[in-house]
């Protein structure tokens, strides 16, 4: 057997061969953000904490990778506890929302904001129940004092936070600042929504006035998630969208909502309301047409949405599968509206099973693709401008795998070249 020896030409151009290789960073995956695991870390974010785990905000924020969140430590969110005690589950959480940046902001990105602010989406923006882009904050910098503060984008709000401190940083993914009070979005009443007397309105005994709506009363009184819409007239409302008699019966086979377990009949049903008062020309001029609904809030953000927009000079509700149509006004008092459609609202979640091909059963296709954020970080100019979207390292790169790649075939060239010398 041949032995081959390495000599120190072979041996040299090994070496200058591996000083060739790109050098690489290790790309570390992002796992999703615990977020109150990390919060429950600091004693005097504990109130804050607590809130925040009593919502569906912690799954809300499971996928995603690059927030900044505005936390109110407990010494100051104590003079704010009885506000908070007393709204509604969904006006809480959309106060807490309000306090969740969707992006990064690293110490230095604050102190690189101008002196005019910088307009940045929270997670109250995107449950469509924000007022044009009042779901977004102004975070704002005096060049003197380097004072950073936080308030609603709307003109003269009395709203308002000042940043206290930094608490943690997990570079590129996560920063939580301390702030000195709760942030309430514009439009918002707390004490309203507090003292708003319920209209105490029977809602299946509206249905059943109605005189087309008795499959809709009779599945709402057996499953007993009408009177979780009834305990939801005392906070922001609600609006209904109550398919008639003719709609249940047009269901095709192959969609059995009878035979669903009650859970998800409860969802489905859920589905059908929109935890805001909505008269109908609020309905007709939305500024943002995908609409969470009470099954979102159940099942997370992005989930189980409505997109409501005018078609053919007809009110249009797409769920993705099915288009159905207002046909009527059933009610329509403040804080409760409900509105007749044509056909059964079936979220695609559960019956979409080729959501895609929807020529067949002649269903108009819609849009249903969320709106862009209001500002995209990328918009603004890298100097004077609000901090980047960070996601990723400097230096980490996506081509990885062509690395890899490099790698192997030069080590195979050493091994070819030293065989044939």
């Amino acid at each position: 057997m041949a032995i081959h020896r390495i000599t120190p030409a072979i041996a040299v151009l090994i070496y200058f061969l591996l000083l060739a290789l790109p050098s690489t960073t290790p790309i570390v995956a992002v796992s999703s953000l615990n977020v109150t695991a990390v919060l429950s870390a600091y004693p005097e974010l504990s109130a804050f904490t607590a809130l925040v785990s009593g919502t569906t905000i912690p799954s809300d924020l499971a996928s995603r990778t690059s927030l900044t969140i505005l936390a109110v430590p407990n010494s100051y969110l104590s003079a704010s506890v009885d506000v908070t005690r007393h709204l509604s589950p969904t006006s809480l959480a959309d106060l807490l929302r309000y306090h969740i940046v969707l992006q990064y902001i690293s110490p230095s990105d604050l102190f690189k904001i101008p002196p005019s602010g910088s307009l940045l989406t929270t997670l109250f923006q995107t449950t469509g129940r924000a007022t044009s882009n009042f779901g977004s904050v102004n975070i704002t910098r005096n060049p003197s004092t380097d004072l950073i503060s936080v308030r609603s984008p709307a003109p003269f709000t009395p709203s308002n936070a000042t940043v206290l401190a930094l608490i943690k940083t997990v570079p590129y993914n996560l920063s939580i600042f301390s702030v000195n009070s709760l942030l309430v979005p514009y439009g918002s009443d707390l004490t309203a929504s507090e003292t708003r007397p319920t209209l105490d309105l029977n809602i299946t005994k509206a249905l059943i006035d109605g005189h087309n709506f008795n499959v809709a009363a009779s599945m709402l009184a057996a499953s007993g998630v009408v009177e979780e819409f009834e305990a939801d007239e005392g906070g922001a409302g609600i609006t209904l969208f109550v398919p008639t008699d003719m709609a249940f019966a047009e269901l095709p086979s192959s969609d059995s909502l009878q035979s669903l377990p009650a859970v998800k009949k409860s969802v489905v049903l859920k589905y059908h309301v929109l935890h805001s008062y909505y008269p109908l020309g609020s309905l007709e001029s939305m500024v943002n047409p995908l609409q969470p609904t009470l099954a979102t809030e159940d099942m997370g953000a992005g989930s189980f949405t409505l997109n409501i927009s005018r078609v053919n000079g007809s009110l249009a509700i797409d769920t993705g599968i099915v288009l159905a149509s207002v046909t009527q006004t059933v009610f329509d008092e403040n804080p409760v509206a409900i509105f007749g459609i044509s056909k059964v609202l079936l979220p695609r979640e559960f019956f979409g099973k080729n959501p895609s091909d929807n020529t067949s059963s002649g269903r108009a296709v819609m849009s249903t693709a969320a709106p862009p954020d209001a500002l995209s970080p990328d918009s603004y100019p890298e100097d004077g401008g609000p901090p980047s979207r960070l996601t990723s390292p400097p230096g980490s790169s996506t081509g990885a795998a062509d690395n890899i790649v490099q790698r192997l075939i030069l080590g195979w060239s050493c091994i070819v070249v030293y065989l044939l010398v």
